[in-house]
């Protein structure tokens, strides 16, 4: 598995349902997050059994993503289509409801096959990748299949960029916004594990 952190993210165009049920044929990854963080997560497909609960998940917590300036995009195999069709299925049939982030279709897989999250069936792994407003993946994580993300760990991660790229300072084990951060020399280390590390 290929590890981006550190690395541009890599663009892509591609058919997609947006946030307000309008469907694009060329939604551009770099021209809708230019000055923005974002996240980019994929999934394996629409209909399916974990992963609607992800997709719901994501819309519950969107407008903490949009207070942060952070935009949300989901990415599966399926088609623009099949993704409007999913979105205009009652959750309690097993839709996902008008999420308001955008999906797109990755129909020939090459956006999985980029960010190197294609599982051997062709679908990609729950992948997630936190990207910063330079175009930078500063976080990834991918879980196997029938393991479910968890979206505020997400969250705790756009707080812990953003505390950093404010401060300065690095974000220790278990970090939440409005704990203190460390500054990166050994008195730092030194000064934050003496008042807090038996909080860890």
């Amino acid at each position: 598995m290929g590890v981006l952190v550190g690395k541009p993210a890599p663009d892509f165009t591609a058919s997609a349902v947006l946030g307000n049920g309008e469907i694009v044929d060329e939604f551009n990854l770099h021209t809708a997050i230019k000055g923005k963080k974002a996240v980019v997560f994929f999934y394996p497909l629409d209909f399916t059994f974990v992963c609607p609960s992800e997709l719901i998940a994501f819309d519950h917590r969107v407008e903490e993503f949009k207070k942060r300036n952070v935009e949300v995009i989901g990415v599966s195999i399926d088609s623009q289509f099949t993704h409007n069709a999913w979105r205009n299925t009652p959750v309690d049939q097993g839709g996902i409801g008008q999420v308001k982030y955008t999906l797109a279709a990755d129909v020939k897989h090459e956006i999985c096959k980029a960010y190197d999250v294609e599982s051997e069936g062709g679908v990609a792994f729950r992948g997630s990748f936190l990207i910063d407003e330079d175009g930078l993946v500063r976080h990834q994580v991918v879980n196997d299949l029938p393991l479910g993300r968890n979206v505020d760990e997400m969250l705790r991660m756009v707080d812990a960029l953003a505390f950093h790229q404010e401060h300065g300072e690095v974000c220790p084990a278990g970090w939440n916004q409005g704990d203190a951060g460390m500054d990166a020399s050994p008195e730092g280390v030194a000064k934050y594990l003496g008042e807090n590390s038996g909080k860890l």
